[in-house]
């Protein structure tokens, strides 16, 4: 039948078309949406590894902080290692010495501390919440454990990990003039009785009394460089403990330290520091680390001097002294070490290629170009810290004596010129004013409760509990 819409037919094909055209859309739009998700992809992902390959092609800045090597010695090591680490660059800065501890600290503070730094051993207490630990395996690839001197382990790893690195080592040792000794016949001693003995026969006095060649600078605190050094060695050879002071054995290292100045009269507080004494021929024993003979050399070119190991005393304390002195008996093996490390920024971004860095530098192979550039520049490198390759330097006459004792070494917060304002001088302090004490005459129940007091005040403050 038909209609008598004039608009009917029109219509009906036009909601048909309408209709079709949908169905066509919606089957074509999911297919668009899918091709263009697919395009997107494959076009992020071209970006993506483009960036990718961007970024791993920009060079990766490393910065270190030293302390004593000028920066031609480092930059040349520094070279070498780039070579085959083109992508990798690392900026050598040289730092003062003075409140250097203090603008390290500041500089984690402010969270922009250098990749690698050095620091001293005995700053790992303050400095651990900022110390990335040594890799396990870069800690086997060194032989950190084995290789090393023991003090190293003992001084930088805790809870089963190292926290850093160390380039050398130092110990102290007993320099002597010759000339000085030869005039009087005089050998080096052995023991803290032959130093005591030969100290007196050598001191020269004016005829108003003033000393005008000392014996040993040992008894005072204001001129003897390296004396908290001196002190905690005899601590360690006399069974006591520097952490725990409030005891006989300390109190008779005080009263032993102070006899060259009170009863022996072989050196006192009127004198030049030991250092320049030594330096003018006006010393004949002086206690110090390897590096003090760049500056005794550096005052007087034409010293004639050698060194030798640092007293020890008798093992068994039935054994009389000067029995002791002439090799009967067994004495005490105890050294004196102080040595720096190279440590890495626990927040630095590049903590990988810092480690790949520091350990092609505290190799053997790291090492020993390093004490070749540091000899082209002075009369020697810095000694070795692992035993292997020090093994090598045991004969020189100069060094041997400080690398010999580096095997039997003991270590604690005593070590001097350290310049850290911090545990070392804090507790140095303490002992400093003991001694003063003890030179004053006052009573020595009193000084030894004063200095526990303060020792184990600095300790806790810093979560220690001792050795």
């Amino acid at each position: 039948m038909a209609s008598n819409n004039p608009d009917l037919l029109t219509i009906k094909p036009s909601v048909l078309e309408t209709e079709t055209v949908s169905a066509k859309s919606k089957k074509i739009k999911p297919a668009f949406v899918i091709g263009g998700l697919i395009a997107l992809f494959f076009l992020g992902s071209f970006f993506f590894v483009l960036s990718k390959k961007k970024k791993k092609n920009e060079p990766i800045n490393l910065t270190y902080w030293g302390l004593w090597e000028p920066e031609p010695v480092v930059q040349g090591i520094v070279a070498e290692w780039q070579k085959a680490h083109p992508n990798i660059k690392v900026k050598y800065v040289k730092q003062d010495k003075q409140d250097y501890r203090a603008r390290l600290q500041s500089a984690f503070s402010r969270g922009s501390a250098p990749d690698i730094f050095r620091f001293h051993h005995t700053w790992l207490p303050s400095l651990k919440n900022d110390l990335a630990p040594v890799p396990g395996e870069a800690a086997a690839s060194l032989g950190l454990e084995k290789d090393y001197f023991p003090i190293v382990g003992d001084s930088l790893k805790q809870s089963g990990q190292f926290y850093g690195v160390p380039l050398m080592i130092d110990t102290l040792a007993l320099f002597y003039n010759k000339d000085i000794l030869t005039a009087a016949n005089k050998s080096p001693p052995r023991t803290w009785w032959g130093l005591r003995k030969t100290a007196k026969e050598l001191v020269v006095r004016d005829a108003a009394d003033r000393i005008r060649t000392a014996g040993v600078a040992l008894g005072t605190t204001n001129n003897v460089e390296h004396w908290s050094d001196i002190l905690g060695l005899m601590i360690y050879q006399n069974d006591g403990n520097p952490a725990q002071p409030d005891n006989q054995l300390i109190q008779d290292v005080l009263s032993f330290y102070t006899i060259f100045n009170l009863e022996d009269k072989v050196w006192n507080e009127t004198l030049p520091n030991s250092t320049l004494a030594f330096a003018n021929n006006q010393l004949a024993f002086y206690f110090g680390p390897s590096w003090r003979i760049f500056n005794l050399l550096e005052a007087n070119p034409n010293l004639n001097f050698a060194v030798t190991a640092v007293p020890q005393l008798p093992k068994l304390r039935e054994v009389d002294w000067e029995e002791a002195e002439k090799g009967k008996g067994e004495l005490t093996n105890i050294s004196w070490a102080s040595f720096w490390a190279e440590g890495i920024w626990l927040k630095s971004k590049h903590q990988k290629e810092a480690w790949q860095f520091l350990e092609f530098l505290a190799s053997k192979e790291g090492l020993e170009r390093l004490y070749t550039a540091e000899s082209q520049t002075r009369l020697f490198g810095e000694i070795y810290p692992r035993a292997d390759l020090a093994a090598g330097l045991e004969s020189d006459p100069i060094i041997g004596p400080f690398v010999n004792q580096a095997k039997v070494a003991k270590s604690w917060y005593l070590c001097s010129f350290t310049h850290d304002a911090g545990i070392n001088d804090r507790i140095i302090k303490y002992y400093e004013n003991a001694i003063n004490a003890t030179n004053q005459g006052e009573q020595s129940e009193k000084i030894l409760e004063t200095l526990d007091n303060g020792v184990r005040q600095v300790l806790g403050q810093y979560e220690l509990a001792g050795p």
